[in-house]
């Protein structure tokens, strides 16, 4: 049965940080995003994991990405990586993305897919085929990257997993794809589906929506009260998937992790909304209420 997120159940899984903590105990995030059709999907990404306390963020995109995050990111360490298909990250790049030293994988955001051309979805693929099981630690496997999981698994293919623990974020378009149900049906059953899928992939699933649902392997379900419909716009989800990210690299368990960031995330959204309205606010101003919550409640 599945149990409400609460503040205070956020609160004790995020604790104020030692006196004597340096930027290695809060973990680096490797963030392989971004394309020349959708620069603004890493640069979201990347900010939404430093603004949740990750130590080290490191953004890999391609060149038009990398200089937008020069200006925008100073914090941000940049991997400058070569162009494929329709101005996305080739796959040649994998080798270099390897020698990155991060303990979070965040793979997804922006990459593009066959909404641009069958060689960038091809591409994608190849990327997420190579550089997701290699990958020592924990991962976030996001958008795009959904996507081109799908089409792996319509192939027969085995769901690609990192060593470490995996965190899944479709959407309901995305889950369709993903499990071949139709949008009606996962309606039905959102948190019973989210938790057989998890058991399948044998990974934390955050079905997002109205009340997001995140199921975990062992049978652990909750869903999210916080959020509101301000965040039905492109962009919202690239932000939450650098917060999921972030908390990862901080240390928290998967489940946790997955929890705590839907619940800031919309926490964050309404404190938008209500300066901003519902039509007016946009993803990144979700950014900078995530400072008033952290400084609220870690005094």
């Amino acid at each position: 049965m599945a149990v409400e997120i609460t503040e205070e159940f956020v609160w004790q899984n995020i604790s104020p940080r030692a006196r004597d903590s340096h930027k290695g105990t809060f973990g680096s995030v490797l963030a392989v995003a971004g394309s020349a059709f959708y620069r603004g999907a890493a640069l979201l990404a990347a900010e939404g994991a430093l603004r949740t306390g990750a130590g080290i963020v490191t953004l890999a995109s391609v060149e038009p990405v990398v200089s937008a995050a020069v200006t925008r990111l100073p914090e941000c360490c940049l991997c400058p990586c070569k162009e494929g298909a329709q101005g996305g990250i080739a796959p040649e790049n994998v080798p270099l993305l390897r020698r990155q030293k991060a303990t979070v994988l965040l793979l997804g955001p922006g990459l593009g897919g066959t909404a641009q051309s069958a060689a960038r979805a091809t591409e994608t693929r190849t990327l997420v085929q190579q550089l997701l099981p290699g990958f020592v630690g924990a991962a976030v496997l996001d958008a795009d990257g959904l996507n081109a999981t799908a089409q792996l698994l319509a192939e027969g293919k085995p769901f690609p997993h990192p060593a470490g623990e995996l965190v899944v974020t479709p959407h309901p378009g995305e889950m369709a794809r993903l499990t071949g149900l139709s949008a009606a049906a996962l309606a039905t059953d959102r948190e019973g589906i989210a938790l057989r899928y998890a058991k399948a992939w044998n990974a934390v699933v955050v079905l997002k929506g109205a009340r997001t649902v995140v199921a975990s392997p062992d049978g652990r379900v909750c869903v999210n009260p916080t959020g509101n419909p301000g965040l039905a716009r492109g962009g919202s989800g690239d932000v939450l998937a650098g917060m999921l990210a972030a908390l990862l690299a901080c240390g928290l368990p998967a489940y946790q992790a997955a929890a705590c960031a839907v619940y800031l995330h919309g926490a964050a959204a309404d404190r938008a909304a209500a300066k901003r309205g519902e039509y007016g606010m946009l993803p990144h101003d979700i950014l900078p209420e995530l400072g008033a919550l952290f400084a609220e409640n870690q005094r």
